[in-house]
């Protein structure tokens, strides 16, 4: 519902139960034709069972041909959405938002169980199935790992392996300033090294007057940090948020 709402807010429309509000046509008029682009010939309001109805065959014909979907293949139809019947309504809205906005995250592998009663003359007879509404997940919809996660999972000897590989990278890269690295862990902790890198990467110089050559406290230290993280940012070199602080929220220590 709230991908509706969020569709229909401009027109000031908002549902509150999929089964009441959504059978007479009236909403699904306003927001197949958003989604679709198209304006529907029918009547705005239908007041009658038999007008709404009419408006709900004509809105459903409409979408069945967007979505390419023969009425004896849809999992919905005129009679069950007006009867109210929740799951042919979500099989529609399922349809809907797959068909014209793909990239909506909907939930992959959506099952729910459908208990049909059936009164024979020897009592009541039932049969459970179970109906899948949003198809299985693909890789693309599992969130991605992070790197340095699956890193720390290796074993010791294969870390440090890791470690001494881009410190290789590093110095390479800072040979020309008459820079070198020995230890990742505590020569970026004042940022001072990870700029001068980052200069070099990408082909540009930081005018010592933007930042702390030789920082002497946290603030300063923090400050190197925080713009490193800045111009990756700006060179499109780092995609998620990244603290310039310690995880305990204080900056890095000062180094004597």
């Amino acid at each position: 519902m709230e991908w509706i709402n969020a569709e229909l807010l401009p027109e000031h429309i908002v549902v509150r139960s999929l089964e009441e509000d959504m059978f007479d046509g009236l909403i699904l008029h306003h927001l197949f034709q958003k989604l679709a682009g198209l304006k529907l010939d029918v009547e705005e309001i239908a007041l009658t069972a038999a007008n709404q109805r009419r408006k709900l065959t004509v809105v459903l014909e409409a979408a069945n041909q967007s979505l390419q979907v023969e009425e004896q293949q849809a999992q919905w139809s005129v009679e069950t959405i007006f009867n109210k019947d929740l799951l042919a309504t979500l099989h529609l809205l399922v349809a809907l938002a797959e068909h014209f906005q793909p990239d909506l995250p909907l939930p992959a592998n959506v099952q729910v169980e459908v208990i049909t009663m059936e009164s024979t003359k020897s009592g009541l007879k039932s049969e459970k199935l179970v109906e899948r509404l949003t198809g299985c997940g693909t890789d693309k919809d599992q969130p991605s790992k992070d790197v340095f996660d699956e890193l720390f999972k290796l074993a010791p000897e294969k870390v440090n392996a890791v470690k001494e590989a881009i410190v290789n990278f590093v110095n390479q890269k800072l040979d020309r300033l008459g820079l070198s690295v020995q230890n990742l862990d505590t020569q970026f902790a004042d940022g001072v090294i990870l700029l001068l890198l980052i200069g070099q990467l990408r082909g540009f110089f930081l005018h010592l007057k933007e930042f702390y050559l030789t920082p002497s406290s946290p603030a300063e230290m923090l400050h190197n940090i925080t713009l490193a993280l800045e111009l990756l940012k700006d060179e499109g070199l780092l995609n998620y948020t990244v603290s310039p602080e310690d995880p305990d929220g204080r900056p890095p220590p000062a180094q004597a």
